[in-house]
């Protein structure tokens, strides 16, 4: 199989051991091909990929942001944009991404058949059907270490 897998929307921690772990259980368990998209939906629209590997992954973890690259693209937004992207050659679609990417996502299979996963991610905890989503936990902690610096200069 093939199978595509994409980061939309804004950056937060976590997104490239996602990656790495879609490669890793794809490629090793599976025997899957992965192919990563460029720029959230930008990449499917515009044929914008490479094949991910075990080696092409291989450390990431430390590296900030996504090794994709993101957008807000809307692949709705554009003329075609839902036809070409249930037109690709994968079995399935992998979005990690917010309530934008992962909306996206739940119109092309309910609407065009595309095959989605949604792996929700957002610093704003804020999507329906997850209590927690990656990025949420981080995105406290570092707030909360500045205010208790800034707490601290104010005493």
């Amino acid at each position: 199989m093939r199978i595509g897998v994409l980061t939309g929307g804004g950056d937060c921690p976590g997104l490239n051991a996602v990656i790495r772990a879609v490669v890793r259980k794809g490629v090793d368990v599976h025997g899957h091909a992965i192919l990563g998209y460029r720029d959230g939906w930008r990449g499917p629209l515009e044929g914008s990929f490479s094949e991910l590997t075990i080696e092409s992954t291989s450390g990431i973890l430390p590296r900030g942001g996504t090794i994709l690259g993101s957008s807000r693209t809307n692949p709705f937004a554009r003329d075609g944009g839902p036809q070409a992207i249930a037109a690709l050659e994968v079995d399935g679609l992998i979005a990690i991404g917010g309530e934008d990417t992962l909306g996206a996502a739940a119109r092309l299979h309910s609407e065009h058949g595309v095959p989605v996963v949604g792996v929700p991610k957002t610093i704003d905890n804020d999507l329906g059907g997850t209590d927690r989503t990656f990025g949420f936990d981080t995105a406290v902690h570092v707030a909360t270490e500045a205010i208790d610096r800034l707490h601290t200069t104010a005493e």
